[in-house]
């Protein structure tokens, strides 16, 4: 069996809720996110997980503990502080057995979301009056223009990309079924570089909340299930 790849973007949060720009905020899930999370463990259930990656943000850890309560495994999802100091020291485990009951979950800030600088906490709807819907439209969706003092999609791809290059894509080339959870626009670009779009093509991708997107790889190629 080729090993497997599920992108997980994080459930609804409040602030997506109240349609406002959440960016680096850490924000929690709404109501109607946790559901969407527990929905969307249903659906990966009966999929092995080696190994789990997720951003520093509430929202996208949440989603990733909701989404594996119910996994056939029954194992545990397990934080790692790799930052070193007490925390990590301290937080080792000295069971081999209880290790087995564990899933590793590696935490990196190559994978928040967009950091949506001097928009974040502002209402959606409000901004595209202040500033005119076509800029807003702009700041939101196009390739390399950022909103000010943050990034545009084409610099959360600069982080992201190298990320899953040298952390995730090894733990697949060893045949490790891999679950990351994170964010609409990191998950984007590292769906841009799998399926090799373009600026333009990236555009039109809709990565929906608490929806589990699943890839198989082999021999270098990617196939949609």
């Amino acid at each position: 069996m080729p090993p497997k790849l599920i992108l997980l973007r994080h459930g609804q949060s409040i602030w997506n809720l109240q349609n406002l720009f959440t960016g680096w905020v850490d924000i929690p899930l709404s109501e109607k996110g946790v559901q969407e999370a527990l929905d969307a463990g249903e659906k990966i259930k009966h999929i092995p997980i080696d190994v789990v990656f997720t951003s520093t943000l509430v929202r996208a850890h949440t989603t990733l503990i909701l989404a594996l309560l119910k996994h056939d495994s029954k194992k545990i999802p397990m934080f790692l502080h790799e930052e070193g100091g007490k925390l990590q020291k301290w937080s080792e485990i000295y069971s081999e057995e209880t290790l087995k009951t564990m899933i590793p979950v590696h935490m990196a800030w190559e994978l928040n979301e967009r950091m949506y600088g001097r928009l974040q906490g502002l209402n959606k709807a409000e901004t595209a009056q202040k500033y005119g819907a076509e800029q807003v439209h702009i700041w939101r969706r196009s390739y390399d223009v950022a909103p000010p003092e943050g990034e545009s999609l084409k610099m959360t791809a600069e982080r992201t990309i190298p990320y899953f290059q040298k952390k995730i894509m090894p733990c697949l080339e060893k045949g490790e079924n891999v679950f990351i959870s994170a964010h609409g626009n990191s998950l984007r670009s590292i769906v841009m570089h799998m399926e090799s779009l373009t600026k333009e093509e990236v555009l039109k991708l809709e990565i929906p909340t608490g929806v589990s997107i699943i890839y198989s790889y082999r021999r270098g190629q990617w196939h949609k299930e």
